[in-house]
């Protein structure tokens, strides 16, 4: 409970220490010094601060540091929880700069990362078991995001949802404790300030569910873009080998990009209140068509642009090499396409009683980070917090309950756990998953069995394998230990007494194809349970790059898998 709360105060800390670095940043840039060049800055900056974080893992940090979030999942599912101490500190260094200089990402998975990296350590040092240390980064992570937004029950929502913790008396006390020791680490440096300060003022009425209906099924659609787009432009960039070329080449796209569209720069949350205030003029800012936005069919298309554009920005800044997170450019394109479709629904001149614009556009960040995130809990709650009332409860559970729906049905992963699940390494709220991923392969292996060369005769198998081994089962391999099959006792019983037959019969004659066999570079423990399962065997072999490794046991299996449970469970 104690190490829970100084995990809070932590996390509260690093969420301070990132925003202030990063506001300081703008700020210095936006100063007189460059006054006079404030349209290339839009520009230059952002391919500036890609190169500088660049240089900083070159030649200071020197390791490669993976994206917030879903490394942290992969710490907690491959790596038993333990995380770099390098990671302490690196996000809290290149996050600011990433996002100061004008990167289109967010702050949150950085801090969220830092956190957790922090609380990983301190579990180590006082010596915690890996479902404490699991626990302590679920803490960090709901500090992280208490902290940001003073929002402390989303907060513990979010680390629930997203890092799949178990909601027991057992982890619910620390999540709380720590959610809270970070909500007031920031009310002391910051007061009552929050990053979205909006009081709703417009109560729902029954006859805008079907709009809610409508938002739901939009951000669905708009869920599945950014998705899509995101991994799309990844796997895009990550085809340029050379890392300062890719960033080069993201850099100066991402800053076409912002140059043209100036509401992409940074995180967006500036935008993101003026739309909340109705206030679009200020939330578009200064751009082609500035001439043009008394049309309000103009604004409503650029807003949709805003949409369609911010997710590009994000995945070319993550690309490049930037550090940074997708939860504000969610919340960014959420409101966007909550207040484009509020005004598009107003201008149609077909309802006789507007809709509230303000209302829609907190709904529509609720349907995105439920679509997107596959978080709809947090989603509720979170927009539920910021306005500090629940008015908004029913429209916020119709949109993000849709969503969600639709979203889950094309797209079974978040943006988070997408790359984790396709390689086997997500953990999940589903137990006997959880364990399978948990479990180490290398540790079920057994090493006991007598390999037989292909070109061996009988008597070879016999006085080689069969009079030195205690199992049951021969591998068969190659000059370079490339697995061939197997040969079991019961082929031979037959005719291994007939000495007139040992040089007369070869071990190719005699050996089998294995019912399966296991790749220790490709499968995981589910994909064994599987191959177990289907072949009905007791012992199947193992081989790394095509040569043999060892056999893996069923019943030393099942005895792992209780050891795990017992080791999750308690």
């Amino acid at each position: 409970m104690i190490i829970s709360a100084l995990i809070g105060f932590i996390a509260g800390i690093c969420a301070v220490t990132i925003k202030n670095l990063t506001h300081f940043i703008q700020v210095l840039l936006k100063g007189d010094t460059v006054i006079n060049y404030h349209d290339a800055f839009y520009f230059i900056f952002p391919v500036f601060g890609l190169l500088l974080v660049y240089l900083i893992f070159k030649f200071l940090i020197r390791k490669k540091v993976g994206q917030g979030i879903p490394s942290t999942l992969y710490a907690i599912s491959r790596q038993k929880g333990i995380m770099k101490r390098f990671q302490m500190y690196s996000s809290l260094i290149t996050a600011p700069i990433t996002v100061g200089f004008g990167g289109s990402v967010g702050l949150e998975a950085p801090t969220v990362a830092t956190g957790a990296s922090i609380g990983s350590n301190l579990a180590r040092l006082f010596l915690l078991n890996q479902t404490t240390r699991t626990l302590l980064i679920g803490c960090a992570a709901a500090g992280a995001m208490s902290s940001i937004f003073n929002a402390p029950v989303a907060a513990i929502i979010f680390a629930i949802e997203v890092f799949s913790l178990d909601l027991t008396l057992a982890s619910l006390l620390p999540l709380l404790i720590a959610s809270v020791s970070a909500v007031l680490t920031s009310y002391f440096f910051y007061g009552s300030e929050i990053i979205l300060p909006f009081k709703l003022e417009d109560a729902f009425t029954i006859s805008e569910v079907p709009y809610y209906l409508l938002l739901g099924v939009l951000a669905a659609a708009g869920s599945i873009y950014f998705t899509r787009i995101h991994f799309m432009l990844m796997k895009i960039m990550v085809k340029i080998r050379s890392d300062i070329l890719r960033l080069l080449v993201s850099g100066i796209l991402l800053g076409l990009l912002i140059y043209f569209i100036p509401p992409l720069y940074g995180e967006g949350y500036s935008v993101v209140n003026n739309l909340l205030q109705e206030n679009y003029l200020e939330a578009l800012g200064t751009n082609l068509f500035n001439a043009y936005l008394d049309n309000i069919w103009v604004v409503i298309i650029l807003l949709a642009g805003l949409v369609l554009f911010k997710i590009i920005a994000t995945s070319l800044t993550l690309s490049a090499g930037g550090v940074g997170g997708i939860f504000a450019p969610v919340m960014f394109m959420g409101s966007a396409m909550g207040h484009g479709f509020a005004l598009l629904l107003n201008n149609l001149g077909i309802f006789k009683q507007p809709i509230s614009v303000s209302n829609f556009t907190l709904v529509g960040m609720a349907g995105l980070m439920a679509g997107v995130l596959h978080a709809p809990l947090t989603a509720i709650f979170l927009i539920a917090e910021l306005t500090h009332g629940y008015e908004l409860f029913i429209p916020l559970m119709i949109t993000a309950a849709i969503s969600y729906m639709i979203t889950s049905k094309f797209q079974p992963h978040s943006v988070y756990t997408m790359e984790l699940a396709q390689r086997g390494d997500l953990l999940t709220h589903d137990k006997d998953q959880t364990v399978l991923t948990l479990m180490n392969i290398s540790q079920v292996i057994e090493k006991n069995f007598i390999p037989l060369e292909i070109d061996m005769n009988l008597g070879d198998v016999v006085h080689q394998g069969v009079v030195k081994s205690s199992r049951n089962i021969f591998p068969v391999i190659d000059e370079s230990r490339n697995f061939m099959g197997i040969i079991l006792l019961d082929d031979i019983r037959s005719i291994m007494f007939k000495e007139k037959l040992y040089n007369e019969v070869k071990v190719q004659d005699i050996m089998q194809q294995a019912p399966e066999i296991i790749d220790i570079e490709n499968d995981r423990m589910k994909t064994i349970m599987k191959k177990f399962q289907d072949s009905n065997a007791w012992n199947l072999p193992v081989v790394k790059e095509g040569k043999y490794v060892g056999f893996i046991s069923k019943s030393k299996m099942l005895t792992a898998y209780r050891k795990k449970l017992i080791e999750v469970t308690v």
